[in-house]
């Protein structure tokens, strides 16, 4: 309705007087502003653009796809936290400022949904982005593991951050300053740097 106002009074304001033609930009500068929008992503860096007030979920989250070149969407989401800082899954068919109340608005990129077999995954970055969420979920707890599965995964971690195994590099307690699990002993690391040395 407010769409079909306007455009009847710019094709009036031609024809009238100077004042409508003076309301109408106005209204229509009203109608299109703008927010920012700060998004932190699973490698924790933080991404920041500007959404339109009234856009809706689907709008932030495609810039934020497209930021990350991500073409498997299915199995993510952005999440917010609420006045009582309870996590909350922005839904894309609404308009944001009607889901998130607070300023300013941060969101989280996140997944959504495991997908049942990674091997069907069709993008590197798809899975690159579930490992990095996994990671943090073992880190924090929120996803339990085995002292056995915690050892050899931190294993894997070490062997992608620090590359082969090297006797000449790889020296002391090496691995003690990177994180595998909530509770991290002495005992773990030990075991994650027997395993890495067969890497």
């Amino acid at each position: 309705m407010e769409e079909k106002d306007y455009s009847e009074a710019d094709g009036l304001s031609e024809r009238t007087t100077p004042s409508k033609a003076q309301k109408s930009p106005q209204k229509i500068a009203k109608k299109y502003k703008s927010a920012i929008c700060r998004v932190t992503l699973l490698d924790a860096s933080e991404y920041e653009c500007e959404v339109e007030k009234h856009g809706r979920g689907q709008v932030l989250f495609d810039l934020v796809c497209e930021h990350l070149n991500l073409l498997e969407k299915d199995y993510f989401g952005l999440t917010f936290c609420d006045a009582d800082s309870q996590k909350n899954w922005l839904d894309p068919s609404k308009e944001i400022k009607k889901q998130i109340r607070s300023s300013p608005w941060n969101f989280a990129f996140t997944v959504k949904f495991y997908p049942p077999d990674p091997a069907q995954l069709t993008e590197d970055i798809t899975r690159y982005y579930l490992c990095l969420q996994l990671r943090a979920d073992i880190i924090t707890g929120r996803l339990p593991c085995s002292f056995v599965t915690h050892a050899l995964l931190g294993s894997y971690a070490v062997q992608a951050e620090l590359g082969d195994y090297d006797a000449e590099e790889h020296v002391g307690n090496y691995v003690s300053e990177l994180r595998f699990a909530p509770n991290q002993t002495r005992e773990l690391e030990e075991r994650i740097m027997e395993l890495h040395k067969t890497y």
